[in-house]
C-alpha cells in the first residue's frame, strides 16, 4: 500500500461509523488522508477515530451527523475545515434500506429511504461544493464521491424505494459533474453489490420477515450463486481500493462516472 497516496487530502465521509464507511475512512487514513468520520452513531464514529489515531497515517475526528439536516451538514463540513484546514474529498456514503414487497410499500417507507439516501446525498454534494468553491479552483482538483449500488442500474421487487434512491444517486453523479466542472470539482461514485456488513445482515433478517427468503443467510448465498459472476459476496475490503482510487490524483481526468464493484453482477 502507498501510504502517501492520499497525503494532504482532507476528507469527510458520511455514514462512517461502521461497515463500508468505516472501512473507507480507515483505508484513507492509512494512505495519509485526514478524515472526518460522520454518522448519527457518534459512539461508532469515536471507535473508528480511536483506531485511526492509534496508527501511523492521517488523523481523524468524529462528528455526529444527520445527513437530512442541512445545518448539521454545514457544521460537519466546518468541523472538517477547522480541524484540517480545508475540504478536498467528500464521500456521500450514508444510506439505509428497509425492504418491502412492491404492493406493501408505504409512504413512510418511501420517504425514510429517499430522505437519507437521495436528499442526504444532494445536501452533502451541495454543501461540500460550496466549501470547495470558496477555497478556490486553483487549490483543487476537488472530489465528490457518491456511493451508488447495483440498484443504481436495476431494481428488484422487494427494494423499489432503495433502488429509486440509488438511481437518484447516479443522476446526481451525472448532473453534479456537469454543474461543478468549471469549479475544478469532479463527481464520481462507486456501486457495491452484495457486501457483508451490518446493514446487509439486518437486510437479510428483513427479507426473511417479509417472506422473500426462508432463513437467514439465504439471500447472500443465493445471490452469490445465481447472480454474481465471481460466485461470492463481498466484504468492505473489496470496496476500499476503488474508493481510494477515486479520491486520489489517479482519477483526476474522470468525472460523471459510477464504477461498479459487484463481482460481475452488472455488465456495462
Amino acid at each position: 500500500m502507498d501510504k502517501t497516496r492520499l497525503e494532504g487530502k482532507n476528507c469527510l465521509i458520511t455514514g462512517a461509523a461502521r461497515g463500508m464507511g468505516a472501512a473507507v475512512a480507515e483505508h484513507y487514513a492509512e494512505q495519509g488522508a485526514n478524515v472526518c468520520v460522520a454518522d448519527l452513531n457518534i459512539e461508532g464514529c469515536e471507535e473508528v477515530v480511536k483506531r485511526i489515531n492509534g496508527r501511523d497515517g492521517g488523523k481523524a475526528i468524529a462528528v455526529k451527523l444527520n445527513v437530512t439536516e442541512r445545518e448539521q451538514m454545514k457544521a460537519a463540513i466546518q468541523a472538517t475545515v477547522d480541524a484540517f484546514g480545508s475540504l478536498n474529498v467528500m464521500v456521500n456514503n450514508a444510506g439505509i434500506n428497509k425492504p418491502l414487497m412492491f404492493l406493501d410499500i408505504t409512504e413512510e417507507n418511501w420517504h425514510q429511504i429517499m430522505d437519507v439516501n437521495a436528499l442526504g446525498c444532494l445536501i452533502g454534494m451541495q454543501e461540500a461544493a460550496k466549501q470547495m468553491i470558496e477555497q478556490g479552483k486553483e487549490n483543487g482538483p476537488y472530489k465528490i464521491l457518491n456511493v451508488g449500488s447495483i440498484l443504481s442500474r436495476q431494481a428488484f421487487d422487494d427494494v423499489v424505494p432503495y433502488a429509486c434512491s440509488k438511481h437518484a444517486v447516479l443522476a446526481m453523479i451525472n448532473g453534479g459533474a456537469k454543474a461543478l466542472v468549471d469549479h475544478n470539482i469532479t463527481v464520481n461514485g462507486y456501486g457495491p453489490g452484495v457486501v457483508r456488513t451490518e446493514l446487509w445482515e439486518q437486510l437479510d433478517k428483513d427479507l426473511v420477515s417479509i417472506g422473500k427468503f426462508d432463513k437467514q443467510g439465504q439471500s447472500m448465498d443465493e445471490l452469490a450463486e445465481k447472480m454474481i459472476l465471481m460466485k461470492r459476496y463481498s466484504y468492505p475490503e473489496d470496496v476500499v481500493g476503488t474508493a481510494s482510487f477515486l479520491a486520489s490524483p489517479e482519477s483526476d481526468y474522470m468525472t460523471g462516472q459510477l464504477l461498479m464493484i459487484d463481482g460481475g453482477m452488472i455488465m456495462q
